[in-house]
């Protein structure tokens, strides 16, 4: 049941909120994640490494799945596998990387948007501002044909709100997880933290949303689980407390109890809480210049560890943060943005930023830590760079892309050095240590299958290519 007002003092403690997180399992939980993860072997929905075919899926996925289902192995399984079921018959990797870009901008104005900075903990925060989706806005929407080549069983407007998941799995969490100096680098950050701003809403508008609420709940929950943190609704209008008992049956058990309905003298000292004021939108008290609608604005911490392809920065930032984005592999342990999608039904993949070595394996622990295999699987899993593409670096950078800038070894990188940056709270207590992995990559989500159009699909997993000459439509 939704809190009326702030979160506990519990909620952040650091060991409330990295229970059941990699890294910070329980003897139990340790024992219930490997009975789960062979039960999915056993069943054919999950083929661990050999050392050199890749892991099907990344260990922080599958403990998401445990999570949500209170470590019992057997229910995780069930959702797992309706999940494997689910993205196979809607296509979900080949629609991600084919959907019309269009299309993609049309789902992303209707629901949540990442502001481009991040909580004190390193987790995205999202903002919603629901007056803006008047009823000529939402019709338009819902009856707005698909123009993306990829159509599964789901109606248009779900395949849509599909890749809005997908971008926050296989880009935004990645990209967080990254970043030098958040606390717990041990721990990949797999949750979004979500402003939700209702104020200007009458009473008409949230009864005609409904569905449109519901049915990105229901997504996340039965197919993204756990990848919500909590959720701040502010500006609450005077009717809200009379209603609330019947909006919260539109949403799962699960979700209710991450919401917290915040009064006007409560917003700022909450939000303050777990964000820094740098990072919260002024409208609500703080300094970051951000509404619905506008391209994320990173914060310095990200910007110091990536180059831009484009030498103009505001169209790169665009394409970068407000178009469906995935990362692979590039030279010297660098981590590549490959922009996707299609524009007028040509299907493209360029080269949008690189985040530099020194930043991914900052974002390690020493060999031994917690955390550190799953991390090291889950870039095998990718099994994705320039080179094994059979690609120069130039092959996928977009015309009249500036040389990238050369990398800055971490011992005399600044944002490394001082660790104690001024976005978080509690910086980690290392952040050199040796990484076993030779490809140091800290993705976070399902995204371990490779797409369709890279790879193939066997017996309820994906596999990379045999040929790597199938990846040169690049």
């Amino acid at each position: 049941m939704a809190q009326p007002g702030i979160p506990p003092p519990s909620a952040s403690l650091e060991q409330t909120r990295l229970a059941g997180h990699l890294g910070h399992l329980t003897a139990h939980e340790e024992s219930q994640f490997k009975a789960f993860k062979v039960l999915c072997e056993e069943q054919g929905y999950y083929k661990p490494t050999d050392g050199k075919t890749p892991a099907t899926h990344d260990d922080g996925t599958l403990v998401r799945y445990l999570r949500a289902r209170k470590f019992v192995p057997q229910d995780a399984f069930i959702q797992f596998k309706d999940t494997e079921i689910w993205r196979r018959e809607n296509k979900l990797d080949e629609l991600y990387e084919k959907i019309d870009i269009s299309d993609y901008q049309e789902a992303r104005s209707v629901y949540p948007q990442w502001t481009g900075r991040r909580d004190k903990r390193g987790i995205p925060v999202y903002l919603y501002e629901v007056s803006k989706l008047n009823s000529k806005k939402m019709m338009a929407y819902a009856s707005a044909t698909s123009k993306s080549s990829v159509n599964g069983p789901a109606p248009s407007k779900m395949l849509r709100l599909f890749a809005l998941y997908e971008n926050l799995t296989r880009f935004v969490m990645p990209l967080c997880s990254a970043v030098p100096g958040r606390p717990n680098p041990e721990t990949p950050v797999d949750q979004s933290n979500n402003i939700v701003d209702i104020s200007k809403v009458g009473l008409k508008q949230f009864w005609n949303l409904r569905s449109h609420m519901q049915d990105a709940s229901t997504l996340a929950t039965a197919h993204y689980p756990e990848t919500l943190d909590r959720i701040f609704i502010i500006g609450a209008p005077a009717f809200f407390p009379t209603v609330w008992g019947w909006v919260k049956k539109w949403f799962d058990p699960i979700t209710t109890s991450k919401i917290f309905i915040l009064s006007a003298n409560e917003v700022l000292p909450t939000l303050t809480a777990f964000i820094d004021i740098a990072n919260i939108p002024k409208k609500y008290g703080g300094g970051l210049d951000f509404e619905s609608g506008m391209t994320p604005v990173l914060d310095s911490h990200v910007l110091d560890v990536l180059t831009l392809s484009s030498p103009e920065l505001t169209d790169a930032q665009k394409m970068f943060l407000t178009e469906p984005v995935r990362w692979i592999d590039g030279a010297e342990g660098d981590l590549v943005a490959l922009s996707v999608g299609s524009v007028n039904g040509v299907q493209r993949k360029e080269k949008v930023a690189t985040l530099h070595a020194h930043a991914a394996q900052n974002a390690f622990q020493p060999p031994g830590t917690p955390g550190l295999q799953y991390r090291s699987e889950f870039f095998m899993t990718q099994n994705l760079s320039l080179q094994n593409l059979g690609l120069q670096d130039s092959s996928v950078q977009a015309p009249g892309v500036q040389n990238q800038a050369p990398q800055i070894p971490a011992t005399q990188n600044p944002v490394v050095q001082n660790a104690a940056v001024q976005d978080f709270a509690k910086p980690p207590t290392s952040m050199n240590g040796e990484i076993e992995s030779t490809h140091p990559v800290p993705m976070t989500a399902r995204d371990g299958n490779v797409p369709p159009p890279i790879g193939r699909e066997t017996g309820g997993y994906v596999t990379p290519p045999s040929d790597p000459s199938d990846l040169k439509k690049l």
